[in-house]
């Protein structure tokens, strides 16, 4: 199969530079008009239908519960079913929701989505948050040996009739799921980790990684010395244990006449819309991700693209101004040509 391509559902956590994402902040504390619904889910359904029309394969809908963001199993529900071709990856936090919930709410959604629906496995790090929500943020192994629990008892009642689990964290006895998820074995399960215990959580219960970017690194050849040594030792791990791990990539993606007037130009619009962004969004998520080459020329990323495609990335998750026109000609100019 050809390289995938996905992107964020547009909520304030994960998009920036959007003038739809800065009024459902600004209107998040207030009741709506009546009529009105969140500006955050009308651009979801208009930027991610269309997304779906031009070649994408996949959305993440990620989850803040302690933000102004729509709950990303809610977002999902409601408009990846209108989906024809996309997957919708969905975020969990094990500790904050039960795992046969999670299991019945997971195969709900894969049965209506056409194509089909993922989990990615988020462990946690926001203590407020899971205090707040009723969880409970736990450290080292313990929060490790928790998520492994969480998705043998999804995949055990995913997979068979009934399934009995007796664990440290979590007790199921003869539970059952009445409704099975479309696909036989069950959703994928994505993750990310970048600890030595958390590889090897990858590398024995995931099915995909997401490989994070060296924070350090100053250059597009680093990024990509850095990633192809965090390929190899996962592959390494997951050989081991006789699996085998798909990779994906979150780059920052923007079409310019340069790297340089892409570059400039995706700044200007995020602080028009934006005039104090958060700083943990930009410079965590947005600078690393900057750095990955796919910013310039159409033809250029295009290269970018395949060189990550040939180093064994399967899925690139683009960070990107999340408006329909920017869509479109990432789909006319990257994932169409690269397909042809």
């Amino acid at each position: 199969m050809s390289l995938q391509f996905g992107l964020y559902a547009p909520i304030p956590m994960a998009a920036v530079g959007s003038p739809e994402i800065a009024r459902a902040v600004s209107e998040s504390l207030h009741p709506l008009p009546e009529g009105a619904r969140d500006a955050q889910f009308d651009l979801g359904i208009e930027l991610l239908l269309a997304a779906d029309q031009v070649g994408f394969d996949l959305t993440l809908f990620a989850e803040r519960h302690l933000g102004h963001d729509i709950s990303g199993w809610v977002n999902a529900a409601a408009i990846a079913s209108r989906f024809e071709h996309m997957r919708a990856l969905v975020a969990v936090h094990p500790g904050l929701w039960d795992p046969v919930m999670i299991a019945k709410m997971a195969a709900s959604l894969d049965r209506i989505c056409k194509g089909h629906m993922a989990i990615n496995v988020v462990n946690g790090w926001f203590d407020q948050e899971f205090e707040m929500f009723g969880g409970k943020v736990l450290q080292g192994e313990e929060r490790y040996q928790r998520t492994i629990e969480f998705i043998d008892i999804m995949q055990g009642l995913w997979r068979n009739e009934t399934f009995t689990l007796h664990g440290q964290h979590y007790n199921v006895d003869k539970a059952q799921l009445l409704l099975k998820p479309r696909s036989p074995q069950g959703p994928e399960i994505f993750s990310v980790s970048t600890s030595d215990r958390g590889r090897d959580f990858i590398a024995n219960h995931c099915d995909w990684w997401f490989v994070e970017f060296p924070k350090e690194a100053a250059s597009t050849e680093e990024v990509l010395h850095s990633l192809e040594t965090s390929i190899a030792d996962m592959t390494a791990r997951a050989s081991a244990a006789g699996r085998k791990i798909r990779y994906a990539l979150n780059p920052f993606l923007a079409l310019g006449e340069s790297a340089e007037a892409a570059f400039d130009a995706t700044i200007k619009e995020i602080f028009a819309y934006d005039p104090d962004p958060d700083t943990r969004k930009i410079e965590r998520r947005m600078i690393p991700a900057t750095r990955a080459g796919c910013i310039g020329r159409p033809e250029d990323v295009r290269k970018q693209c395949q060189r990550f495609e040939d180093m064994g990335f399967e899925l690139l998750l683009l960070k990107l101004l999340p408006n329909v026109e920017n869509i479109r000609r990432i789909g006319a100019e990257v994932i169409q040509p690269l397909r042809a």
